[in-house]
């Protein structure tokens, strides 16, 4: 059994690469850093392949599928990604572009050709992981509410294409609110609630995917909430995401 992890070397994607190995799973892990992923190896032990890329870049998504194409992959995890903070007037181009390409870009193409691999197999897990941002619209983060939302709509399409196919492999999507990982610090934010850790995230993820749900929520008051939200006006929910947001701002 083998799983490849993007975003391997902290996180969310450390700790699931964490329980995948706890299972039993040989790893591929990949993260833009050749000296995390070492470290990352050497912590996990034996049954640990690296590949350092940045899948920002199509051509390193494509290098990474030639790479693992014939290793026995029967799980990916999606989980490269990262966030802009600020107003759409203000926020850095190039930044954006960046996160467009690795949440949206890399993502599909990963998914794409792994999931053709899979179809051939019948067989084969696909966890691409969104966030609770990919449900709404996100003044002051519209941008990577903006890939979230991608994330959401081609993993529901899929999800639906396999099941009216009768396939045997299954794709689900990550949802969740706030964690204790590095990502406020890589988008430039300050944390506005606290958030549950992701050990907790992950031991959640895995186990669920397995079990095949399509939406995965480990928060019960977020499950709640993304129900709710449908009930409440469109201008009514922008105002409040955009409060929630604002509280998020470091100066």
């Amino acid at each position: 059994m083998k799983a490849l992890v993007t975003g391997a070397t902290s996180g969310i994607g450390l700790e699931m690469a964490k329980v995948l190995h706890n299972m039993g799973y040989e790893l591929i892990l990949v993260s833009r850093t050749k000296s995390a992923l070492e470290e990352t190896k050497s912590l996990l032990g034996d049954g640990v392949e690296i590949f350092p890329a940045d899948l920002s870049s199509a051509t390193d998504c494509k290098a990474l599928f030639s790479f693992a194409k014939d290793k026995g992959v029967s799980v990916l995890v999606n989980n490269a990604g990262f966030g802009v903070y600020g107003t759409f007037l203000e926020t850095d181009l190039e930044e954006e572009l960046n996160m467009l390409d690795l949440n949206c870009k890399g993502l599909h193409i990963l998914t794409k050709l792994f999931l053709q691999e899979f179809q051939e197999k019948d067989a084969g897990y696909i966890l691409n992981v969104a966030s609770s941002a990919g449900f709404l619209s996100g003044p002051l983060m519209a941008s990577y509410y903006a890939t979230k939302n991608y994330v959401v709509a081609l993993t529901e399409g899929i999800y639906q294409e396999l099941k009216e196919a009768k396939s045997n492999v299954h794709i689900s999507m990550l949802c969740t609110g706030p964690i204790e990982t590095g990502f406020n610090k890589r988008a430039g934010v300050a944390t506005s609630m606290k958030g549950i850790s992701a050990k907790e995230v992950a031991e959640s993820a895995i186990k669920a995917m397995f079990q095949k749900k399509l939406w995965i929520i480990p928060e019960p008051t977020l499950a709640i909430s993304s129900v709710l939200q449908r009930l409440v006006p469109k201008r009514v929910l922008l105002s409040l995401v955009y409060q929630i947001q604002y509280k998020k701002n470091p100066f």
